[in-house]
């Protein structure tokens, strides 16, 4: 598919079994890529170090908070001492709340924005002066349709507001590094078959179903094979994009 050997992948929040991360980590894997799993979750770090290396992959697992700068930077730090460079950042990791305007506090908003917008800043900050030396970089963000629509089956407001701030981040950060061969796009997943959506009752579940064009959840493969291209050469000349990956469901 898409050639990733001898490049250097960070995956935030890919500790987890039932998320998108632990897809992403095992795809790029899967293209040769050295794999750093980072999360906060010690056992479902090496769960999916484990899973790599089993399949013939490199990788290499550090617990991260990403709302914490200091946290980042150790971890930049780390992956620098052992594989020497940085060549892509995934920024999967992220939290939802289904709740109301008037149900949430704001505790409940800058929670959710601590970690979907402030912990991508400081992760994507932390790889910045690596990349910039390197003249080279891929930096991948995950989005949400919600932000594009306007909630979705899981989040809140709060939600959709954080992941459509990733967006508007993206697109000018791409314009500042550019010139520095680094490339920043985003991919706004829809609902994606994971064990969240296999738990809602079968007729909420149907009712959602019928609003995707499709007929069907995707899967998360169909998440990790589009960040494996947005990583590879053959999108050297795609930045600033935000690609839509939801069955249909929103169609700018």
């Amino acid at each position: 598919m898409f050639e990733l050997k001898d490049r250097v992948a960070i995956v935030t929040g890919s500790g987890s079994k039932r998320g998108i991360g632990r897809t992403i980590a095992l795809t790029l894997a899967q293209q040769g890529a050295a794999i750093v799993v980072a999360d906060l979750n010690k056992e479902g770090i090496e769960d999916t170090v484990a899973a790599i290396k089993e399949a013939g992959g490199t990788a290499l697992g550090v617990e991260l908070n990403v709302t914490s700068k200091e946290s980042n930077e150790a971890m930049v730090e780390k992956v620098l001492e052992v594989f020497g460079r940085i060549d892509i950042l995934v920024n999967n990791a992220g939290i939802s709340q289904k709740a109301t305007v008037e149900e949430m506090t704001l505790e409940d908003v800058t929670r959710i924005f601590s970690v979907n917008m402030f912990g991508l800043f400081l992760c994507t900050q932390s790889v910045l002066k690596t990349m910039k030396e390197q003249k080279f970089g891929r930096i991948i963000n995950l989005s949400s349709v919600s932000a594009k629509r306007g909630g979705g089956v899981f989040g809140g407001a709060h939600y959709s507001a954080s992941k459509a701030a990733v967006l508007g981040f993206s697109k000018n950060l791409a314009r500042e590094v550019a010139q520095d061969g680094i490339t920043v796009n985003s991919v706004a997943p829809g609902l994606i078959n994971t064990d969240i959506w296999k738990s809602l009752p079968k007729e909420q579940a149907d009712a959602v179903i019928s609003g995707i064009p499709m007929g069907r959840p995707g899967e998360t493969e169909e998440i990790a094979t589009t960040i494996a291209f947005l990583a590879s050469k053959e999108a050297s000349y795609i930045t600033g994009e935000e690609i839509d990956i939801n069955g249909g469901s929103h169609m700018d």
